[in-house]
């Protein structure tokens, strides 16, 4: 955990709107979240757990609060054990099975959940905001298990185990341990909360898990996009590539514009500045050079409507029913359903795959003889009597192929895939949090991708002509790389290397364009 005074920024949720980068800098400890203590915004979230209790006294119903849930609707609660109705609800949700979501993917859901709650349209105390954002602060993160939500009615079964932290149960991650959450409270002197009314429902019936962890895929997809451009320029040197295939005048005809923007970036990295020659005799190169602004530009120009889908989420109240305390309704609807992250997710992935698949077959023509215009085979940095003895790069282009399948494989969209639960209530779901974390699943492949074949098309330049004429973008991404992975000569292990490469890209530690 970063010290508070190490943070460049903070992030106050106060209901106005909140950018997918908010949310990744809280995630990376890079930002402070702070609730708002302006008196109007703290009267408004109040007014909703307010009017709740007005309806409780006057009418004596309101769905999840004298009722059960979803199926169980019809089932009434006595009056007088309603506060009981909450824990029940996270404790018979608490069967989430498969890894926890790391502390970076928690924070962001936690972040999340607090942004739709601020909204002020989930009848919840603002105590509850401020025990939330408690948890920001001190960084106690909810060991929250990937699998078991079906998208609707959102992320019961993972956002159980935060209403359920909040109570001062289940297991928490603090300062690198996996502590028991009254055990931690104690230390720091925080009371548990008793969930009120509506508040266990408020904080479980919403998309916080799938839309975080959407945040952070944007991010690291968006990264790549660059990263994989990138890639293409030093291949392009390596492979003797015609860098006319990114001329100006040609992508004005076809004028998609991310695609557009992705040729000119390439065009900046080789420094090509002349018109195209009237008629080019040269040789067209290989797909995966000359469609290359066209395979990431796809992603390039998803990135605007990805964006749209994920904010728009990310600022919205999605927990089922909606108090318009102002207005003095309770609105049943379904905003829980993660339908628009699904979709972004499953798409982003598709995208992203095809980066993999793109870097992948840059490298095969980087390691074959037959296709890459006089470079030695695999990369090998080695001459004379002990170059038989030397492979290269040939068992991580073995390794990258097999990273690019897994990628591909997994881009089956999951939101086709709805099942009918919880008695045939929930008899359309979404799917969107299995999305999301497929989504992470493929960007991490892509970036493994990535790694290798940066280190690849490095050593092909270096082979091909060192650092001669280049533009400065390509010698400071070459000097980047070098400084995690020298030139390989004599055959060693490249594990710890890739590793520290992928990291980096990970962390979208190198400035691209």
């Amino acid at each position: 955990m970063k010290n508070p005074s190490e943070t460049s920024r903070t992030i106050v949720f106060d209901g106005c709107p909140l950018r997918i980068e908010d949310i990744g800098l809280i995630a990376a400890e890079q930002a402070q979240a702070e609730l708002s203590r302006d008196s109007a915004f703290i009267e408004r979230i109040d007014k909703g757990a307010r009017f709740i209790d007005k309806l409780l006294s006057e009418q004596g119903f309101v769905y999840g609060v004298t009722t059960g849930f979803g199926d169980s609707c019809t089932v009434p609660i006595p009056l007088d054990r309603v506060n009981e109705l909450s824990r029940h609800l996270y404790t018979f949700h608490g069967c989430g099975l498969g890894e926890y979501f790391n502390a970076e993917e928690t924070r962001a859901i936690l972040a999340t959940r607090l942004n739709s709650l601020a909204q002020g349209y989930s009848g919840v105390r603002y105590l509850l905001l401020e025990r939330l954002a408690g948890l920001l602060e001190h960084d106690i993160l909810p060991l929250i298990p990937k699998e078991g939500s079906v998208g609707a009615s959102g992320d019961l079964t993972p956002l159980s185990y935060v209403a359920a932290v909040l109570a001062g149960e289940r297991e928490v991650l603090y300062r690198g341990e996996h502590l028991v959450a009254a055990a931690v409270f104690a230390r720091l002197g925080i009371e548990p909360l008793t969930l009120k009314p509506k508040e266990g429902l408020a904080i479980m019936n919403g998309t916080a898990a799938m839309t975080g962890v959407a945040c952070l895929a944007f991010q690291r997809a968006e990264y790549l996009s660059r990263l994989a451009t990138r890639i293409t320029s030093l291949a392009s040197i390596a492979l003797h590539g015609n860098a006319y295939h990114y001329d100006e005048k040609l992508f004005t005809v076809k004028p998609h514009p991310g695609q557009s923007r992705v040729a000119g970036r390439i065009r900046s990295d080789l420094q090509l500045t002349e018109a195209a020659p009237r008629n080019d005799t040269r040789l067209q190169d290989r797909y995966s050079l000359r469609c290359a602004p066209h395979v990431i530009g796809v992603l390039e120009d998803s990135l605007p409507w990805l964006r749209q889908f994920i904010e728009n989420e990310l600022n919205s109240a999605n927990d089922n029913p909606i108090i318009d305390a102002e207005g003095e309704h309770v609105l049943h609807g379904g905003h829980f359903y993660g339908g628009h992250i699904a979709f972004a997710m499953d798409s982003l992935k598709t995208a992203v795959a095809n980066l993999a698949d793109l870097m992948d077959r840059q490298m095969a023509q980087l390691m074959d003889p037959k296709f890459n215009f006089g470079l030695r085979a695999n990369l090998s940095g080695v001459t004379g009597p002990a170059s038989g003895l030397n492979h290269g790069f040939k068992a991580v282009q073995i390794a990258a192929s097999a990273w690019t399948a897994e990628a591909l494989k997994l881009t089956l969209p999951a939101s086709v895939f709805s099942r009918s639960t919880e008695c045939h209530n929930q008899d359309k779901v979404s799917m969107g949090t299995i999305a999301a974390r497929d989504a992470i699943r493929v960007i991490e492949l892509t970036e493994q991708v990535a790694a290798a074949a940066l280190l690849a098309a490095v050593q092909g330049v270096e082979l091909r002509r060192g650092h001669d004429a280049l533009s400065p973008a390509l010698v400071r991404t070459i000097r980047q790389v070098r400084e995690q992975s020298a030139f390989l000569s004599e055959d060693r292990g490249l594990d710890k290397e890739l590793r520290a490469i992928v990291n980096r890209i990970g962390e979208r530690h190198w400035d691209l364009y």
